[in-house]
């Protein structure tokens, strides 16, 4: 068996502007004719996935149809259902690829809770976006209709809702991904980022909220004792002074390095800071390296290590 990797895939990457199901499998299928590179490499691939944008509409649809005698479903359950959906469309193109290519491995869903602190300070400040980008009037309306929901601009881009996003402790389905490797078995897990729980006694109580995948596929890196974190983003490498005259990209990089760069606010919050903290947080806890870089470079990543690769001190490789 090769390398044990961990693949983190972007929500978006899933559903951009098209949200039925026909683009988001097409999209998907894409994805897949890439992710089978690292397999035929002879890589041992764990595949998870975000969900933002599905699991924002979901919850918009069920907002807009319930009813007293079908009410909508809470958050965490709706983080359940998009782990089902996203998965069993991954799993689905990930199989026919592998079929086309004549490679016989079976790939399978880990419908996955992940556990977070009852105490996170998180619950009291909802940051996550979910669903789509609004203009400034959809999101006063959106409001009206559900007074519960907290909409924020971001990024320039528009308006979302936005919920608590608490830091993972622990996956509850660990040994279960951990037997599906050791089996040969390509699983899909920590879909959009788990379902969020709390331990109460003998019992997981689900909690409103939705992790960062990031942080939450480092979780599972960690505990399944990964050889490499690779997160996947728009971009080929973390770049510092992204989109400025000077703009330069980052191929070899500590962590001490990127915590300097963190330090002079280089990266956005929400969108290239959280994959830059979770792959510092794989390399400090495990030694071994992560990986930031684009979906349609893994071919590159694979054949001559491109990307931005952070290791403990600049020059190591794994």
């Amino acid at each position: 068996m090769g390398r044990k990797i961990v693949v983190a895939l972007g929500g978006n990457a899933i559903l951009s502007k098209d949200a039925s199901a026909a683009a988001q499998q097409k999209a998907l299928l894409e994805t897949a004719e890439q992710l089978v590179k690292f397999i035929e490499n002879g890589d041992q691939l764990i595949i998870s996935h975000g969900n933002g944008p599905q699991v924002g509409n979901l919850l918009l649809q069920q907002a807009a149809g319930s009813t007293e005698d079908n009410p909508a479903m809470p958050l965490d359950t709706a983080v359940a259902m998009t782990q089902g959906s996203i998965g069993y469309w991954m799993q689905n193109a990930m199989n026919r690829v592998l079929k086309e290519k004549g490679i016989k491995k079976t790939v399978a869903t880990v419908v996955t809770q992940v556990e977070v602190s009852a105490d996170d300070p998180a619950f009291e400040k909802p940051t996550k976006p979910i669903g789509p980008f609004m203009s400034k009037a959809e999101a006063d309306l959106a409001k009206k209709e559900n007074p519960d929901f907290t909409f924020v601009e971001d990024a320039g881009r528009g308006y979302r809702r936005v919920v608590p996003s608490p830091k993972p402790i622990g996956v509850v389905e660990t040994d279960a991904v951990k037997s599906l490797v050791d089996a040969g078995i390509v699983p899909i897990s920590v879909g959009g980022g788990g379902i969020p729980v709390v331990s109460n006694g003998n019992q997981l109580l689900g909690r409103e909220a939705v992790i960062d995948k990031d942080f939450a596929s480092e979780k599972l890196a960690e505990l399944v004792g990964a050889d490499a974190l690779i997160i996947l983003t728009a971009v080929p490498n973390i770049y510092v002074n992204f989109n400025q005259p000077d703009q330069k990209k980052l191929e070899q990089v500590s962590v001490a390095e990127l915590e300097t760069y963190i330090g002079q606010n280089q990266f956005a919050p929400g969108s290239m800071l959280p994959k830059v903290e979770a792959a510092i947080d794989f390399v400090k806890a495990t030694g071994n390296q992560a990986v930031v870089t684009a979906l349609d470079n893994i071919e590159g990543f694979v054949q001559n290590g491109s990307g931005t690769v952070i290791t403990e001190k600049v020059g190591i490789r794994n």
